[in-house]
């Protein structure tokens, strides 16, 4: 996609923070800012960046001057705070938190429609393919959709456990808002003076937290191998009178076979904590797969393998070690993919009225419902579902959107339905 890695200044002035208001205006009870240097008062305070549109956007105008200037795609990886003050809660709603975020111009609303999708289609496979994680694409209600932006598109999770969406990642067409405000202007083809096409596109560490939620267990983590950091642990197991030495260069060699075929393996040849300390470490840790080698492992030329998931024992020769390994290791990613998808589609309920709504939000659903699409019906719904647990909101209106008849009703306002869309409550 030739989108080019940069950096920008953590520090943004206040008089540059608030030339976007609209903007700024969805973050701006979460801004952190500096008033002092030591001992001394600040003349002026400095903000520490919520997000990086008005730090990099004044650039944009710098280095865009025609349309052999654009596309221009910018990425960069960082850490941003936003001072959160309701829940606060480790890689899903924190105050500080690492993040990529790409920020792009084009000189068409036509490329700029093509990435955002072609983004958003990028966040899909990362979820799905290597996180095991079944997501929706669809578009956010302009209730839900980025401060200043022109429409958001996003990809939402569903915590079965809790009940609860989540925003996975979203890829935003910012129109030209930023661009009017940043002076972005270049000289198009026919030699005329014109506004570029902006999008940006972010997705965080929350990546993490659904990850943990969706797989894990009352043991521990459950890392799909894709991602494992560790995706083979292989731990020595003695027994009396046994020959250490031999067993810990079985393991070693067992490690060096997997490496070489291009695993990521470690073993633990700790001394100081028994085998079966060592396995519930690992397990809690969430490596996929664990391989026990002890005498009789060695006598047999074979290893044990215990599958994470699902915790099957097998014992494998290790003429074959690695064929098993590389089977067990896709079975693994699959597995886990499906029984989150398994999960995920028995919460999805269906209503057509207020009443089956608040039945299904009551049984913490996620929920799809015939709407009007409208703002103010929305906001009329958050208000009547507030409580404890908080309010129910539009997650997203899927891209794949089920048949809807003609004169279907709104399940909240009973005006004519236009779409189907997803809500429920959120992190």
């Amino acid at each position: 996609m030739n989108v080019k890695n940069a950096y920008f200044p953590l520090f943004v002035t206040e008089n540059v923070l608030q030339k976007e208001k609209n903007h700024i205006e969805g973050f701006a009870p979460e801004v952190a800012w500096v008033t002092k240097s030591g001992q001394s008062d600040l003349e002026v305070p400095i903000a520490i960046r919520p997000t990086s549109e008005t730090v990099m956007y004044p650039y944009f105008s710098k280095w865009i001057r025609g349309h052999r200037d654009l596309p221009l795609k910018l990425n960069q990886w960082c850490n941003v705070v936003r001072w959160e003050f309701s829940h606060p809660t480790p890689f899903i709603r924190s105050r500080e938190f690492l993040w990529q975020e790409g920020h792009t111009a084009f000189a068409t609303k036509e490329e700029a429609d093509k990435e955002v999708l072609e983004i958003l289609e990028l966040y899909r496979r990362i979820y799905e393919e290597y996180l095991a994680i079944p997501v929706v694409k669809g578009k956010k209600s302009e209730l839900e959709k980025f401060a200043g932006g022109l429409y958001t598109t996003s990809v939402e999770a569903f915590i079965p456990n809790s009940g609860r969406g989540i925003q996975g990642a979203t890829s935003h067409c910012l129109g030209q808002n930023f661009a009017k405000m940043f002076d972005i202007d270049f000289e198009n083809e026919k030699g005329e003076k014109a506004k570029v096409w902006q999008n940006s596109w972010a997705y965080s560490t929350r990546t993490i937290g659904v990850m943990v939620m969706v797989h894990g267990d009352d043991k521990g983590l459950v890392l799909p191998p894709k991602v494992a950091a560790v995706q083979v642990i292989v731990i020595p197991v003695p027994y009396k009178d046994a020959d250490m030495q031999a067993i810990f260069a079985a393991c070693s060699s067992t490690v060096q076979i997997l490496r070489v075929a291009g695993f990521s393996a470690e073993h633990d040849l700790r001394e100081n904590y028994s085998p079966g300390w060592k396995y519930s470490n690992w397990e809690m840790k969430g490596v996929p797969l664990r391989i026990e080698i002890g005498p009789k492992d060695i006598a047999n030329k074979q290893v044990r393998i215990v599958r994470r998931d699902t915790g099957a024992k097998t014992d494998i020769p290790i003429a074959s070690l690695v064929e098993h390994v590389q089977d067990m290791l896709s079975s693994i990613q699959d597995n886990l993919f499906n029984i989150a998808k398994a999960k995920r589609d028995a919460c999805i309920e269906v209503a057509h009225t207020w009443e089956e709504f608040m039945a299904a939000l009551n049984d913490k659903k996620l929920i799809l419902t015939p709407w009007c699409d409208e703002e103010e019906v929305e906001k009329d719904v958050k208000t009547r579902t507030k409580g404890e647990l908080g309010a129910a909101k539009t997650l997203c209106t899927p891209f794949d959107q089920p048949n809807l008849p003609e004169g279907t009703l709104c399940f909240a306002s009973g005006k004519p339905a236009k779409k189907w869309t997803y809500w429920g409550r959120s992190y």
